[in-house]
């Protein structure tokens, strides 16, 4: 989920989520935005709406969640700027998938967490959901160690 700009929730869905959305990959990337900046306001309602009932969700452990635990957790979320980058969608018919990086940001913008996502979505009333999610944690990155060159390896 990148700096999370764009058009606001309301007006990607209308009140009650149902407005129809194009079958492109745009749509898709709006949708991970919209996602994240709903993360980061702890906003219930915003990700319900992007969520279909069979909603399924690996986390970096390896734990399944499915919509209703999702939910439940977004209250509890640590506080942190989502940013979104390397977002990569694709669309086949009916069905697509977002792949990207969430850079996780402190208040002071120092990285708490990066992680490397899969979305899977499904088209359905002229909208699209998202079916499942993969989230995998990637180590720190060191700045502080140069890089070896072939001769000192």
């Amino acid at each position: 989920m990148d700096v999370v700009a764009g058009c606001s929730f309301t007006s990607l869905f209308g009140a009650n989520c149902q407005a129809p959305q194009p079958k492109d990959g745009s749509v898709l990337i709006q949708l991970e935005r919209t996602w994240a900046q709903a993360l980061e306001s702890h906003d219930v309602d915003a990700v319900s709406c992007i969520l279909a009932k069979e909603f399924q969700d690996a986390d970096p452990n390896g734990t399944l969640h499915d919509r209703a635990e999702t939910l439940a957790q977004i209250p509890h979320r640590r506080s942190g700027k989502n940013v979104l980058s390397e977002l990569d969608p694709q669309v086949f018919g009916d069905s697509g998938y977002v792949r990207g990086l969430n850079t996780v940001l402190d208040a002071q913008g120092k990285t708490l967490a990066r992680v490397r996502f899969t979305d899977i979505f499904a088209y359905r009333g002229q909208r699209w959901l998202a079916v499942a999610g993969q989230e995998t944690l990637l180590p720190e990155l060191k700045t502080s160690e140069p890089k070896k060159s072939d001769s000192e390896k």
